[in-house]
């Protein structure tokens, strides 16, 4: 088992924004996507870091063993991910950029282990601490497990514990044969 603390750029790595680990039959990367909530400079942060990562992970992809990829993207990937896509559509975390770029990273050779096995069901990973939005359920599902394509016959479940508090997340797990 090998590990790598930061993604080799000293701007990113200051935020602590990486962490690979190398098992014997597959490799993990944990990842905290900035937000761009607070304001433009932090949304054109956002947008290259979505750049860099993306031309890391398609210099990375390991050849032998399957790589799994878990975190807080900050991005809703689709509508049915976010509690009201029309008034929410150009924000940050729904913008159509951010959005294309996620689907753009599926094509990697990547699926989004939750939507593979809830394909209709409209969960939500993390709520605003204001206006009593989990109570409402008024969500958006930004925290992944993205599992290499090679994985996909071997979903057994993923889920999102939206029982559990103890932050504005829940945790979201999956469970591989």
């Amino acid at each position: 088992m090998s590990t790598q603390i930061g993604i080799e750029n000293e701007i990113y790595d200051a935020e602590a924004r990486f962490l690979k680990v190398e098992f014997e039959n597959f490799e993990l990367i944990n990842s905290y996507f900035p937000s761009g909530t607070s304001g433009d400079p932090r949304q054109a942060f956002k947008y290259e870091w979505l750049d860099y990562f993306y031309e890391y992970i398609t210099g990375y992809i390991p050849k032998s063993k399957p790589l799994i990829i878990v975190g807080d993207f900050n991005i809703a990937h689709q509508s049915i991910d976010i509690h009201n896509p029309e008034r929410n559509k150009n924000t940050s975390g729904f913008q159509p950029q951010e959005r294309d770029w996620f689907t753009k990273f599926l094509g990697l050779g990547f699926v989004d282990a939750y939507r593979t096995l809830h394909r209709e069901t409209q969960k939500y990973s993390w709520w605003s601490y204001r206006a009593g939005a989990r109570k409402k359920n008024l969500g958006w599902r930004i925290d992944y497990i993205m599992v290499s394509d090679k994985l996909t016959a071997r979903l057994f479940t993923s889920e999102m514990l939206n029982d559990a508090v103890h932050s504005d997340h829940c945790p979201v797990v999956v469970n591989i044969k």
